[in-house]
This record gives structure tokens, sequence and C-alpha cells, in this order.
């Protein structure tokens, strides 16, 4: 056991000082990142193409701003869809910061790029078939518009505090050093203590039934994986993220169920979708279209991983 604490204790260490620089970038980036006229970028023909190459950036709040961009009418439900399938949360971060998993985040984020922009064109295309005509969107009119995400997605309002992330990070108005440093440090810590507590919980699995059981184990349920990792993608936490990552990272998850519980994991996006009671029927067969169409990327992508194996 105290093996098992140490070894998990020093993995997950190494990775702080990345994870740190990494979240101080993206606290420059979602404060600095001039987005104005955003709206009437998303809301063209080019809307999923943009919106699922858009996500791929790692700020926290595009899963928030398409959710509010969709209940204002500027983008459509496929754009929507392409963003959400496109961003990856924690991501992004974890597999930069840890070296050999480094090696594929190209291939994880290319993926995610093209699902994103298929799921897109296809949602809007199948929507215009049977519907006979385009979503009907909204012309931008807006005189003075914010241009940084902050700006944009995370002010006060009269009676509510947005906070931008899955894990409550606000970007409230502060001095530099809180803003750019003790911020970003918050988060990494917060990062640090999902990552470990997953590293020691696989490594005392592995420990218990031995490598190669589990190994067997995981490879005889290739096929429920996706179901799995979907599922725990759907959590509006930035713990999904972790955990689905970290366990592709430990080999205990492949890498089409990997990209499956990624594209389903739409960080706050669903939450702010969700608020709008009225409208349950359609916030529910949502969730259960992105669910499905995860599951299904992550078993395609599984069967071809066997067939070339």
């Amino acid at each position: 056991m105290l093996e098992i604490l140490h070894h998990s204790l020093i993995d997950t260490v190494k990775l702080f000082p990345w994870l740190l620089l990494i979240y101080i970038i993206i606290e420059l980036l979602e404060r600095k990142t001039n987005l104005a006229g955003s709206k009437s970028r998303f809301g063209g023909s080019l809307g999923p193409l943009v919106g699922s190459a858009t996500g791929l950036v790692p700020q926290c709040g595009f899963s928030v701003m398409a959710a509010k961009l969709f209940e204002q009418k500027y983008i459509t439900v496929g754009t929507l869809f392409a963003i959400f399938m496109s961003t990856s949360d924690e991501a992004f971060v974890i597999l930069l910061s840890s070296g050999t998993g480094a090696l594929y985040l190209l291939p994880m984020l290319a993926t995610k790029m093209l699902v994103g922009i298929a799921v897109g064109y296809a949602t809007d295309g199948a929507l215009r078939l049977f519907s006979g005509k385009k979503q009907a969107l909204k012309t931008v009119v807006t005189p003075k518009e914010p241009k940084t995400t902050k700006d944009i997605f995370f002010a006060r309002e009269e009676s509510e505090r947005f906070e931008c992330t899955s894990c409550g990070r606000s970007h409230d108005e502060g001095k530099p050093f809180q803003t750019y440093f003790l911020s970003p440090l918050v988060h990494s810590l917060t990062v640090l203590v999902f990552i470990f507590l997953v590293n020691f919980a696989l490594g005392y699995i592995i420990h218990e039934v031995t490598e190669e059981r589990f190994m067997a184990f995981m490879n005889k349920g290739l096929f429920v994986q996706p179901f799995i990792a979907s599922l725990i993608g759907l959590i509006p936490n930035c713990a999904s993220s972790v955990v689905i990552t970290e366990c592709f990272l430990q080999n205990s998850l492949s890498f089409g169920s990997c990209v499956a519980g990624l594209c389903a994991n739409a960080g706050m996006g669903f939450v702010v979708l969700i608020k709008n009671t009225k409208k349950w029927k359609r916030n529910i067969a949502m969730i259960v279209f992105s669910y499905l169409v995860s599951v299904g990327i992550g078993c395609l992508l599984n069967a071809f991983g066997l067939i070339f194996a």
C-alpha cells in the first residue's frame, strides 16, 4: 500500500509545474483573446467547421459560450454539437503535461475535430431534410461588443454570478497576482488531487488483480468501455475528463473509448441548457443524442483498432 501511495504521489507531483504553467497561459488567453464578432462567425454555413476548431482551444468557457449562443438563436444545433464534441476540458492540459501522453494529443484533437465537423453538418442537414427549411438565426446587430472571453461570457449580472468552469473557478476582476497566479495555482492543485486519486485507485486495482489479468479484463470489455466512458463524460465536472484521460494514460481505456468519453464531455454546456426547464424534452433529447453518438464513435474506433492491430 505504501509503495502504491509513493508511486502515485511521485507521478502526480511531476505534473505540477507543467499544469501550473499551462493554466497560467490559458488564463492569459481567456483575458486577452479577441473574440469580437464571434456570433457572426459561428452563425454562417461554416458554423460547424469554425465551432469544431474553436472548441479545441483550451479555454474553459467555449461550451458555455456555445450553449448561450444557441439559446439566443445565434448558432444552429449542428454548430452547438460541433463545439460540444470537440471540447476536451482538462484532457488537453493533462495530455500535454504528461510527457509520453503528449504524443496522443494531436491524434486526439484531430479525431475530435473531425467528429465535431461530421456530427455538426450531419445534424443540420438532417434537421433541414425533415423540416424542409433552414434553422432561423438572429442577425447580429450589437453596436458595442465586448472582446475577450471573460468580458463576453463571465461578467457579473445584477442577480447572477457566472462561474466559467465545471470546477467552479470564478473570473471576477482582481489583482494581476491573483488573476494570473493564484487562480491557476488553485485550479492546478484541484486537478492534481483528482489525478492522484485516479492513479492511486488504478495502482491498487492492478496490484490486487495483477497487471496481466487487469489488461486481459480491459481488452475483453473493449466494446463496453465506450458506454461507461461516455456516461462518465456526461458528468459536468472537470473530474470526469481527468478520470477518462488518466485511465487512458494508465492503459485502462483504449484510444477509442477515451475519445468517446471526451466527446460526451461538454463541461458546463449542458448545465446551461438544462437551466431552460421549459424545454426539458429538447434537453433530454440532446443529452441522449450526444451520448449515443459518443458511444458509436468509440465503438467504431475500437473496431478499427482491432482490425489494424
